[in-house]
């Protein structure tokens, strides 16, 4: 079953054209951490005053976790990286604030009963 992970930061204003040159491109081994832990469908969302909003999809996001901490390339990223945030408290990818989820398309159309195809009174001509 697929998980989506979505999750906020804060960039140092002053930090955010530095933190966007370093995404321009990220390192091919980092590129490859992420996805052989198993998160996919990853993209960073860079909104006013430097907040930051990720989202991924994963079967198993306390796996993807545990095997970004014990990642060597990792490790060396997200310390480069922390540098560039506000009021964290650890690893970026481990310490970033969870968001929670109220509302997605599919998910709600897949359980709503389908539409009724009784005519609309208002559209009857007679």
């Amino acid at each position: 079953m697929t998980t989506r992970v979505a999750f906020e930061l804060r960039i140092a204003p002053e930090r955010i054209e530095e933190y966007v040159a370093r995404h321009s491109p990220v390192w091919p081994e980092m590129l490859a951490e992420i996805a052989a832990a198993g998160r996919r469908n990853y993209s960073l969302f860079l909104g006013e005053g430097g907040r930051l909003f990720g989202y991924y999809e994963t079967d198993d996001d306390v796996a993807a976790q545990a095997y970004l901490a014990a990642s060597p390339v990792a490790a060396r990223w997200e310390a480069e990286m922390a540098e560039f945030f506000v009021g964290l408290d650890g690893r970026p990818d481990q310490a970033a604030t969870a968001l929670t989820e109220i509302f997605h398309l599919h998910d709600q159309l897949r359980a709503a009963p389908a539409p009724s195809s009784a005519p609309d009174p208002e559209s009857d001509p007679s």
